[in-house]
């Protein structure tokens, strides 16, 4: 199927995470060097109540510490590496608070914010949209989450920023047409599948509920280039220069 979408949102997820650690500037910079205007990143608390930008519940597979964000301090958190174990040329890079990251890169990037943290105490998503609004930055932030709790949360207390709900949860898991009924009691805009179970068939189906068709989980080229073909509306990528390439060569313009 040749996709009917004019545009496509290419986002680096983390960063660009096929080339520098996960979640840190670096990561960061390097997708701006590549021409990409959008970013996704994930939210934890510490024990203390600052938000830092981390994808896992603790900290073991992307820093040199161990255990969980929850249990602590942003000082302790601040002074792990979170650069070493992708390369000792990144050595030092540090993990930084989502204050941090919009200040660094406000004006430059379109934020996808994912609320992570399937079991942290509420107000995550309230805090999230708070430190939005306080930048400035409502129009540049998209807030997602596997948690249906948190889009609730969200959505409960904001009627401007997108939202979209990623699923189904969990590898393997398929889809199931309840997503739509619930995705529209939640008042959220986006419905963000599996690259691996979206079909032309499901695009259209998102699409016609009146949600925006957002992937995730294009782990590949292949399902890179599948997300592209059967022509939904964007996705999260850890090498966004090659789906730039395919956009390119597919006549898809990459949208800004």
């Amino acid at each position: 199927m040749t996709n009917p979408s004019k545009t496509f949102i290419n986002i680096a997820h983390r960063g660009a995470s096929t080339y520098a650690p996960e979640n840190t500037f670096a990561a960061y910079d390097r997708a701006l060097s590549m021409g990409i205007s959008h970013i996704e990143l994930d939210v934890h608390f510490t024990s203390d109540d600052h938000m830092v930008v981390i994808h896992d519940d603790d900290v073991d597979r992307t820093t040199d510490g161990t255990g969980p964000v929850s249990g602590k301090t942003l000082a302790e958190i601040q002074r792990l590496d979170a650069g070493s174990w992708y390369g000792a040329e990144y050595a030092g890079e540090g993990v930084k608070t989502l204050a941090e990251v919009l200040q660094h890169y406000k004006g430059r990037f379109h934020f996808h914010i994912e609320i992570k943290a399937r079991d942290a105490k509420p107000s995550l998503a309230r805090r999230t949209i708070d430190m939005v609004r306080a930048q400035g930055l409502k129009d540049s932030v998209t807030i997602t989450s596997f948690h249906k709790h948190w889009l609730q949360e969200a959505a409960d207390y904001d009627d401007v920023l997108p939202k979209g709900w990623l699923v189904p949860l969990g590898q393997g898991s398929q889809w199931d047409d309840s997503i739509i009924d619930e995705s529209k009691k939640l008042g959220i805009s986006q419905i963000c599948p599996r690259a691996d179970i979206t079909t032309p068939e499901l695009v259209s189906k998102i699409r016609d509920a009146g949600f925006a068709v957002r992937c995730h989980g294009l782990s590949n080229e292949e399902l890179m280039r599948h997300a592209v073909d059967v022509g939904v509306d964007g996705g999260t990528v850890n090498f966004p220069d090659k789906l730039s390439e395919y956009l390119k060569a597919s006549g898809i313009e990459q949208a800004k």
